[in-house]
């Protein structure tokens, strides 16, 4: 399969690749870097958006601007860059982490502990802002997607180094049953995403690959990356069949930091996924 850089750059934490299918551009961020990107294929322009802290992931608004999930809580962008709290739960030693966005256009954001303890959690924020924790004593909240139909809920939480999968109402907002879909043998599971077919793609941090898992969990492929922690996945493009991969360069050094750390990967024809929803609020 082939692999091509998309950004060429050197970001220190790579995350939350999102289509922005209304754009046509790539919305993804640098944690570490604070900073929210803009990738456009069409010219290869990426611009930066700054903001005045960490931030876990940035997503389109149906109304225009963005959604971010920010060391702090989750935060509003208008069109016209004027910035507001939705939801503020500032804690110390946690942050914002990955965040994703369901069927009906409610916010599912996650957060992280700097430290070993698992306090953090995973919440879902309504278009008005209402919030409801939803999984508590989270370790590294990551990967959240869903099943085409809209059925069942996928979950990462790193620190555990396995994919989940729960029973969903898209009416309600409701995740029940959380069971394991697969245990990762290889590297940390972080990012995921679903394809057309109801199909698990899955970034490996420390593993070198992106993995490919049935609906049943079943391991279907396996793509080797020229970098040693890509963090998450999405489909993108015109037609929705190129892969994009972030990745990241935080805690490498000599031969493991390899020339591509940090930037932008794409896998062109890589299968078939489907649109993203924008943020309702």
């Amino acid at each position: 399969m082939p692999i091509d850089v998309a950004v060429r750059t050197e970001a220190a934490l790579g995350e939350a690749p999102t289509w922005d299918h209304s754009s046509g551009t790539l919305l993804w961020v640098d944690v570490l870097g604070s900073e929210v990107h803009r990738y456009s294929p069409h010219n290869g322009d990426d611009a930066v958006l700054e903001v005045p802290q960490h931030v876990g992931a940035a997503k389109p608004r149906s109304r225009g601007g963005l959604v971010l999930n920010l060391r702090d809580g989750v935060a509003l962008v208008d069109r016209d860059g004027t910035k507001t709290w939705l939801v503020y739960w500032a804690r110390d030693g946690v942050r914002g982490n990955d965040a994703a966005i369901d069927p009906a256009g409610r916010l599912w954001a996650g957060t992280m502990r700097y430290d070993e303890d698992p306090g953090g959690w995973l919440a879902r924020v309504e278009p008005s802002g209402d919030a409801k924790v939803v999984l508590d004593g989270v370790g590294v909240s990551n990967g959240i997607g869903w099943s085409p139909d809209g059925s069942l809920m996928y979950y990462v939480d790193s620190s555990e180094r396995r994919v989940d999968v729960l029973d969903y109402d898209r009416d309600t907002g409701e995740a029940r049953d959380r069971r394991p879909l697969v245990a990762v043998d290889r590297g940390v599971p972080d990012g995921l995403t679903v394809d057309a077919s109801g199909a698990v793609w899955v970034a490996l941090w420390g593993g070198s690959a992106v993995r490919r898992y049935t609906p049943e969990g079943e391991l279907d492929a396996e793509v080797e990356l020229p970098v040693g922690q890509p963090t998450a996945c999405c489909f993108g493009g015109h037609d929705f069949t190129d892969l994009y991969v972030t990745t990241a360069r935080t805690g490498l050094s000599g031969d493991a930091l390899s020339e591509l750390a940090g930037s932008v990967l794409v896998l062109p024809g890589a299968g078939e996924g489907l649109p993203s929803p924008a943020f309702a609020g």
